[in-house]
């Protein structure tokens, strides 16, 4: 029971959309509105309001780290194992593709995942940041660097500690945020995709 409430929690955490949230404290556009239409801080940035970039940025990268590490501190004194905590990882990532509160349309999870990885090992998260920093600065494509950083993640995981749910959990939330840029992949491909910092239209 307990494991479930915290799952369901994690869900519910993760279905609260800074992007959208943000964009209407600061008198924006809908970020489901322009550019890719994706609500996340990458889209809202094209509005040019660096500040509700930021906001959004780390909103969604704080509802994830909050709900990985309230179950690693609060979870083992109820109950909640290795594979629990794993399940409260994708659920909030979960929550954050497909919020309850929006329509179950949500963004695609790069800042979310970041979040997640800090809270299970602040190591792991630096690596992954790193990874998406270099690739982000050599081409400017933010959706090309959280492909590549998606990709690595679970090989991070392994290598800093071993095959175990955790790391089921992180490879499948990489599947899912390749998953979620689908359409970046094919502007990628095609020489379409928009660069980092590029204003909406």
């Amino acid at each position: 029971m307990n494991t479930a409430l915290f799952v369901l929690g994690a869900y519910l955490i993760g279905s609260i959309s800074f992007a959208v949230v943000v964009s209407k404290l600061f008198r924006l556009d809908d970020p489901r509105s322009y550019g890719s239409k994706n609500p996340g801080a990458t889209n809202v940035l094209r509005t040019g309001n660096k500040k509700a970039a930021i906001l959004t940025l780390l909103g969604d990268g704080a509802k994830g780290f909050v709900a990985v590490f309230l179950a690693k501190v609060f979870g083992p004194d109820l109950g909640l194992n290795e594979t629990g905590i794993a399940l409260v990882a994708i659920a909030v990532f979960l929550g954050h593709l497909y919020p309850v509160f929006f329509r179950f349309i949500g963004g695609k999870g790069v800042a979310t995942a970041l979040g997640i990885l800090l809270a299970i090992d602040w190591r792991l998260g630096l690596a992954t940041l790193a990874t998406w920093l270099i690739v982000a600065y050599a081409f400017r494509y933010s959706s090309l660097s959280a492909l590549v950083a998606a990709v690595f993640a679970p090989f991070f995981y392994v290598l800093m500690f071993e095959i175990d749910a955790i790391a089921l959990s992180i490879a499948i939330m990489s599947i899912l945020l390749l998953f979620r840029h689908q359409k970046n992949i094919a502007n990628l491909l095609a020489g379409k995709e928009t660069r980092i910092g590029s204003k909406k239209k």
